[in-house]
């Protein structure tokens, strides 16, 4: 009876327990035994934290029978991302040099969920420091998409996406500094939602200077929901968001009324939709699953649609020197000398290049020029659709395929519709599209302008309604249920 109950969204799992129809030690125990039934196939938690989940849920029932109010999240299991802090559980990210490590505070965006009556399940695996698109990291397993077990979850948010598409809890915290709570959500066929720059602030994770490598990304990272449902993303979005003194970044939230925001229609809006930026080599089945999604907004939600390219280009090379710009490249090379071999052979790589200032300024100024092409692209259109990623689930153990359409492609190509939004801070999501002919997942990314999160959530619900797909999962690992 309780396992059943893990197959339930945040939003409906809360209320039962406020309601007293069901404890927060039986949706806790129930979520424990599904996390180790299906962990040694997944490899989704890297530190699965049992007692500490049952001690947060016994609070929550003590709370209950005393009267006082439960939090939103009641009594709901929330997976962590490794490179996200939580107080007195280890804290990893990934990398040998912090394999003991135990924050003596929690990030900002845990703090404010635990302070929701959510409950710790574990924390999820995740590639060294989130330098990657997939999920390999020198500590633990890869994780493994629960769709197909031989196929990577994406990153590099990958063990919170899999955790999900495998029911073990049904919400989950990722961050994002090149699309890594979009990308496992595609390929894991859940809801991810990159809010806007500055609406979840970050500490310490990308803040703390003590910290190298943890402290990287500044200006390109977010903390994101990674859901089953768009409802209970906006849920978590109203614990999230709002400002604080320790990010410089945070902006105030009063703007957004998020839960409301999933009830405005989308007739007469203006909505491009592109399929490949006019550059992107894609699968054609992802082709044709985002472009038959895209088309529904008109057909069925009277949007106005018009496929047209953003005029934005191929800017990897971009992207790359800005992450090496805000990364601590004098702490991380100490670091790098000290592990050798231990750490990752694409992060060794990138630490391992002669920078050149001319190359930090050159991407600098090219980050403002797509910021500025965007901004105006976005004046004629209310959002942008495209494909979340080029590519469906591919094979664990590599970094991107290489041919894509039958194009030669750079590893990370298939990345591309992804990154440019953390250039711009615009917010951005990842819905289900559908699955290919091998029942695997792909996603439809929806783009709105710079603040504009509540159309994001409106237009994800909208679709979620039209096409929904909480009902198909894969009720164990390799094994879909419908």
């Amino acid at each position: 009876m309780f396992d059943e109950l893990l197959d339930k969204d945040a939003t409906e799992l809360a209320a039962l327990i406020r309601c007293g129809e069901v404890s927060a030690r039986e949706l806790t125990l129930a979520a424990i035994n599904r996390q180790q039934a299906r962990e040694p196939l997944i490899h989704a938690f890297c530190t699965p934290t049992p007692e500490l989940a049952l001690a947060q849920a016994d609070a929550v029932d003590a709370k209950r029978a005393s009267g006082q109010p439960l939090g939103a999240l009641a009594g709901v299991p929330l997976a962590v991302k490794d490179l996200i802090c939580t107080a007195g559980v280890k804290t990893t990210s990934g990398s040998v040099a912090y394999k003991d490590f135990v924050p003596e505070e929690d990030d900002i965006a845990v703090e404010r969920l635990l302070a929701a009556d959510a409950i710790l399940l574990g924390k999820t695996t995740a590639p060294e420091f989130g330098y990657s698109g997939v999920g390999h990291n020198p500590l633990f397993p890869s994780p493994r998409n629960p769709w197909d077990l031989s196929k990577t979850p994406g990153g590099s948010s990958a063990g919170s996406g899999a955790a999900l598409a495998a029911r073990m809890c049904p919400i989950a915290l990722g961050s994002d500094g090149g699309g890594s709570v979009r990308i496992p959500a595609a390929h894991c066929g859940v809801y991810g939602l990159k809010a806007s720059m500055g609406r979840v602030p970050l500490w310490p994770g990308c803040r703390d200077e003590r910290y190298p490598g943890v402290s990287s990304w500044e200006s390109l990272e977010h903390i994101g929901p990674m859901t089953r449902t768009v409802r209970d993303a906006a849920l978590m979005m109203s614990l999230l968001a709002g400002p604080d003194m320790r990010d410089r970044h945070s902006i105030p939230c009063s703007d957004v009324d998020w839960l409301a925001s999933l009830d405005k229609p989308l007739r007469g809006l203006r909505i491009a939709f592109s399929v490949d930026f006019g550059y992107v080599a894609v699968d054609s089945e992802v082709r044709r699953l985002t472009t038959e999604a895209a088309r529904r907004f008109a057909r069925e939600l009277g949007a106005e649609l018009e496929e047209v390219d953003p005029g934005i280009a191929d800017e990897a090379r971009t992207f790359a020197a800005l992450v090496a710009f805000e990364s601590d490249l004098t702490g991380m090379r100490k670091m790098q000398a000290e592990l050798g071999p231990g750490m990752s052979p694409h992060l060794s790589a990138m630490l391992q290049h002669e920078w050149r200032a001319e190359t930090f300024t050159d991407a600098n100024t090219q980050r403002k020029k797509i910021c500025n092409q965007l901004w105006r692209f976005m004046q004629r259109y209310d959002l942008l659709l495209s494909p979340t990623l080029a590519v469906p689930p591919f094979p664990l153990n590599m970094q991107g395929p290489e041919v894509i359409d039958g194009r030669m492609v750079r590893s990370d190509h298939w990345l591309s519709f992804c990154f440019p939004f953390n250039f711009t801070g615009q917010p951005a999501a990842s819905v289900p599209a559908g699955f290919t002919a091998d029942g695997l997942p792909v996603g439809l990314q929806i783009v709105g302008r710079h603040l504009d999160d509540g159309l994001v959530l409106a237009a994800s619900a909208a679709f979620e309604r039209i096409q929904p797909w909480n009902h198909i999962y894969p009720a164990s690992p390799g094994v879909v249920h419908e």
